[in-house]
């Protein structure tokens, strides 16, 4: 793509995401000459104050601290409205010194899959098999062409004979490419190496999925399904708080737990000991002994991007 042509996108994207907070407002008010009077159903019975706030919220990283505060107020409002749940969001900051990286050993793998359920759970995802941020794949022993995986094996037992499994998830890469291609900023690596969204900010273009190697980034095409006592309450601004119809979502390495010094809800899932996480700033850390001491690749590192996520073998 041209310069020009790339900011003709960026232009038009702008375009839209105002268009779309504008549309956004459509129908939720009705106005007299007086002014404004009355709420419609399109807010969900959010007060004139939640839907003005939300209608002009600011970028999460241009936002002052009150700010913050305030959006988080109504996003907490905002779910007790919808899930007649209290939920508790989050905003803690990256933890100074850390970069967090994510190993798993293939040989321990057997494909049970209780990683993926424990994400779904964990992260708030829609249910009825709407959204995964992990895929497990199943290959012939000894084969990486990942275009010859089975994604959707449904086995009355695994593991299978001559099969072995591979979970893929976002990679969390150093120079993620779907950072590069979102046209208003909506995702961005932090400190602490995790790649963010600000769902609020999404105009749901999907540029960032096309640009995604490892197809990690996924768009609701409806409203997630939550049942309300499945909620968890643990939310974190970036993370897992509850999201819309028309965004993209990824996995964010548990940003709930991580940076509370909590583990991943996928690693603490596994029955078979496959997963290791931790600081790649930490010369004493688990995963740094295993960079250093096992034979590690990483998928599709011919592309540089540098991804943070090493796969290895007994």
């Amino acid at each position: 793509m041209s310069p020009s042509t790339k900011k003709d996108a960026a232009d038009q994207a702008q375009v839209d995401h105002s268009r779309r907070r504008f549309m956004k407002g459509v129908g939720t008010v009705s106005a007299t000459a007086a002014g404004v009077t009355a709420l419609k159903p399109a807010w969900g019975g959010m007060s004139l104050g939640d839907a003005l706030g939300e209608f002009f919220q600011d970028h999460y990283q241009r936002m002052s601290p009150e700010e913050i505060a305030a959006a988080v107020s109504r996003i907490e409002r905002k779910a007790k409205r919808k899930f007649g749940r209290d939920i508790q969001v989050g905003n803690a900051p990256p933890i100074e010194g850390v970069v967090f990286g994510y190993a798993l050993n293939i040989s321990k793998c057997k494909g049970y899959r209780d990683c993926v359920s424990a994400c779904v759970q964990e992260n708030n995802l829609g249910r009825g098999g709407q959204m995964e941020y992990i895929r497990v794949l199943e290959l012939d022993k000894g084969d990486r062409n990942l275009d010859h995986a089975n994604h959707y094996y449904d086995h009355m037992a695994v593991p299978q004979e001559g099969k072995e499994y591979l979970p893929v998830q976002c990679m969390q890469c150093d120079d993620p490419p779907c950072v590069k291609a979102c046209p208003v900023d909506a995702t961005w690596m932090e400190p602490d190496g995790i790649v963010v969204m600000d769902y609020d900010w999404c105009i749901g273009c999907r540029y960032c999925m096309s640009a995604c190697p490892y197809s990690a980034r996924h768009f609701n095409w409806r409203e997630p399904e939550i049942p309300a006592d499945e909620l968890n309450s643990d939310t974190h601004y970036l993370g897992n708080r509850p999201r819309v119809k028309g965004v993209v979502e990824k996995c964010h390495f548990c940003i709930q737990r991580t940076r509370k010094g909590l583990q991943p809800a996928c690693l603490e899932a596994c029955p078979t000991g496959a997963r290791v996480f931790g600081n790649l700033l930490d010369p004493d850390s688990e995963i740094r002994w295993i960079l250093a001491n096992k034979t590690v690749l990483r998928l599709k590192e011919d592309l540089g991007t540098e991804p943070k996520f090493w796969y290895y073998t007994d």
